[in-house]
């Protein structure tokens, strides 16, 4: 398998030497690193050219590095039913950049898109419908970015009351942020295998 990837990246960097930045091979699986603005034509590349086929889009996703330049890898993973072989493109960008849709190419990136443009922030030029997809159209931030606050910034709740859904900022009161590290099984007539050590200790 290692072998036949290996040849699979040579003929790329050989047929799309204004495309191929670099490639490599780990865990047997080929990556192949490209520039944004080559991105669309290297794509319609791998689909058409007889020797690669990959004629199936399986994802689009992307890695945050937030200490980087080039904050961002879009990755796309595409599969090659024909010659039974699958490739990850990586495309790295900054946070200001914009990546170019490959709607064009293949129509199934449009939810794709929006999902990495929801959950990282990243736009893509030349789509027809760039708006959240995963969390509500009044959400703030991107949730898969790391500066993102894990308890997030708006909290939502059903309002008996009011008889709909409120959107409030979060609070965590601090009967939240105390943990009782109690065995459940504390003060039942047998003592479990680690119980008899916290006594011990409170002694």
């Amino acid at each position: 398998m290692t072998e036949a990837l290996q040849e699979l990246g040579a003929h790329l960097d050989l047929k799309r030497t204004d495309c191929v930045q670099s490639y490599d091979i780990a865990h047997g699986e080929l990556t192949v690193t490209v520039a944004p603005s080559s991105l669309v034509s290297f794509v319609e590349f791998l689909k058409t050219d007889s020797v690669c086929r990959f004629s199936s889009l399986v994802d689009i996703t992307a890695v945050d590095y937030p200490s980087r330049a080039k904050r961002f890898d879009v990755v796309y993973h595409f599969l090659s039913m024909y010659q039974n072989q699958r490739i990850r493109v990586r495309v790295q960008i900054r946070e200001e950049d914009m990546m170019p849709s490959i709607i064009g190419v293949h129509p199934s990136a449009n939810w794709f898109e929006r999902e990495v443009f929801d959950m990282f922030g990243i736009l893509f030029s030349g789509h027809p419908d760039l708006r959240r997809i995963l969390t509500d159209y009044g959400f703030r931030g991107h949730p898969l970015r790391k500066d993102f606050p894990t308890t997030g910034y708006t909290e939502v709740r059903y309002d008996e009351v009011q008889k709909r859904v409120v959107y409030e900022p979060v609070s965590l009161v601090q009967e939240y942020r105390q943990f009782d590290f109690m065995s459940p099984w504390e003060g039942a007539k047998y003592v479990l295998p680690g119980d008899d050590k916290a006594k011990a200790e409170g002694k």
